[in-house]
């Protein structure tokens, strides 16, 4: 059978197992099955097939929502380049593991970036190594205040309210705690745990067999570890699949001015937009940045147009998403060296 194209739309069937996989990143084919009124093997068949073909990738989510919604420290980065120096530029951020995302614009010049930093410090890249840069023409930085909505926390909306319900895992259970040493998710972390996380965070669904294969752990003490760390709400998972095939051609970012009495109530209206994927008040002239996946540029509009009324914005700048260059957890490996490459050294 042909491969698919990597832009060409996926069947409904194949995007409600996507959005099945939004709600809970371990699902299994029965599961999924049973709620979605499917049968078993065919779930199990597509799963199959969506991720050997790397259309699908369910990851733990590198980035988990801080408990008061502030930020575990992050920059948001705009940075304009000459224009015959924007795939220099892409290729040097992307090598870096500190720079997570990055988004190039249909401008052509332009690249949005997000930097993981220390909140107040004075970043190296932001501060020197950009800045000093020739190709460089412009920068932009503004810290993350406080996070009304993740990537990870989005939903395709092509299942009911009641599927999704019933599809979505089991919450936290209060109080519960883990020992150790402080862990990704702002809990106590053992060597166990962190090992299970580390074998988890590029393939989410590896099963309990392959975990106690890969880390050596008995598979007694995975499946209760893994079960442990589900109950308290660690295995944030995220599904990584291009928004072009889930009918969404259109991405857009937007800078937001606020004013503050309006701040928060507009960045949770932003969070509970379904379109919206990415909502965040910020340091800067726009106090609320926010990103979006849209079917066409009519509903684009529709949004800008009506959507944004009465939020309390007072100016709104909107940058269409060309391309995205890195949307991983995983650490990319440096391109091959080309003498013409500014250097922007790893941190």
């Amino acid at each position: 059978m042909a491969r698919e194209s990597a832009s060409s739309v996926l069947s409904l069937p194949d995007q409600r197992l996507v959005a099945a996989l939004q709600c809970d990143g371990r699902l299994t084919a029965e599961r999924a099955a049973q709620v979605l009124g499917l049968g078993a093997a065919a779930v199990r068949r597509r799963l199959q097939a969506l991720g050997a073909d790397g259309t699908v990738r369910v990851v733990i989510s590198p980035v988990a929502r801080p408990r008061n919604g502030g930020s575990a420290g992050a920059l948001f980065l705009r940075i304009r380049v000459l224009r015959g120096k924007l795939d220099t530029i892409v290729a040097a951020l992307a090598a870096r593991e500190d720079i997570p995302f990055i988004d190039v614009t249909t401008s052509g010049d332009e690249i949005f970036a997000v930097a993981r930093t220390e909140p107040g410090s004075r970043d190296h890249l932001v501060f020197r190594r950009l800045p000093s840069t020739q190709a460089v023409t412009s920068l932009e930085s503004a810290t993350i205040l406080h996070v009304f909505r993740l990537t990870s926390e989005w939903r395709h909306q092509v299942l009911t309210a009641a599927e999704r319900e019933a599809l979505r895992p089991a919450g936290p259970t209060p109080g519960a705690a883990a020992s150790g040493a402080p862990g990704p998710y702002g809990v106590e972390t053992d060597a166990v745990e962190c090992s299970l996380i580390d074998a988890l965070t590029p393939d989410a669904r590896l099963s309990a067999v392959a975990l106690a294969a890969r880390t050596g752990h008995p598979e007694s003490t995975v499946r209760r570890r893994l079960a442990h760390m589900a109950a308290q709400g660690r295995l944030v998972t995220q599904v990584l699949v291009d928004p072009r095939r889930l009918g969404l051609s259109i991405e857009a970012k937007f800078l937001l001015q606020v004013a503050p009495d309006h701040l928060a109530s507009a960045g949770q209206a932003l969070a509970d937009h379904p379109s919206v994927h990415g909502a965040f008040a910020t340091s800067g002239p726009s106090n609320l940045h926010a990103a979006a996946y849209f079917p066409d540029l009519t509903a684009l509009y529709g949004f800008l147009s009506r959507d944004l009324v009465g939020l309390g914005i007072t100016h709104v700048e909107t940058a269409i998403v060309g391309h995205a260059a890195k949307r991983t957890p995983l650490p990319v490996p440096p391109a091959p060296p080309v003498p013409s490459l500014p250097s922007l050294p790893s941190r």
